[in-house]
């Protein structure tokens, strides 16, 4: 993907995260640079045939680009987290059922989770995208551990009904990743990287939003 690099003596602007998961606003947070919100609002559906890797890359950018048409002076942040069985993206269960699905297909088994972040600007003609596999191997686990977990955590929101930050991490026996946060939603070492690059200044900001 094409990108254009930012001077950091640029002023710094305004930063939107073009998603309302509660997980990726958290981990943006963690950055402590104040950030706007916008919901991307674009449509999940996998194309016929399409990967985990491309569906999680399309859906990225889409979202990034939908929200940089109503705010081209902004930097602007989409991502997705599509889990890939054996080639088969797994989304968010959405239901109690499908989470009870996902979860018997996936005990033990590796699956490895896409998680795709796009940083864009339209004003300054900045894209650039990233992703970040993670390789997880979950347990053989019964039916009685699939059923307590989904009633404690209810992740159905969660790629793969996995929510590793809770007690999801109980499912799991091993995760392989160099970007820490790319499970939870968010890889914010390659997003960290990306910001860089589009202008934005981190660590330098004494007022920046805890």
């Amino acid at each position: 993907m094409s990108s254009a690099q930012v001077s950091p003596s640029s002023p710094q602007r305004a930063l939107i995260l073009g998603s309302t998961s509660v997980y990726r606003k958290e981990l943006l947070g963690r950055l402590r640079i104040p950030f706007g919100i916008v919901s991307p609002e674009v449509d999940e559906t996998p194309l016929p045939g399409e990967s985990p890797t491309d569906l999680a890359q399309r859906l990225a950018l889409a979202k990034a680009q939908a929200v940089a048409q109503r705010h081209p002076g902004a930097v602007v942040i989409g991502s997705d987290q599509v889990a890939d069985l054996n080639g088969e993206p797994l989304g968010k269960p959405g239901t109690h059922a499908r989470a009870v699905t996902q979860l018997q297909r996936m005990r033990g088994q590796t699956v490895v989770f896409q998680t795709a972040v796009a940083v864009v600007c339209l004003e300054t003609g900045f894209s650039q995208m990233a992703l970040a596999p993670v390789r997880v191997v979950f347990r053989d686990l019964s039916d009685a551990e699939i059923e307590n977990y989904l009633q404690a955590e209810q992740p159905y929101d969660c790629a793969g009904s996995a929510k590793s930050e809770g007690l999801g991490i109980a499912l799991l026996d091993a995760i392989d990743s160099d970007d820490p946060t790319a499970l939870v939603g968010l890889p914010l070492i390659r997003t960290a990287r990306m910001l860089r690059a589009a202008g934005l200044e981190l660590l330098t900001a004494p007022g920046a939003a805890a």
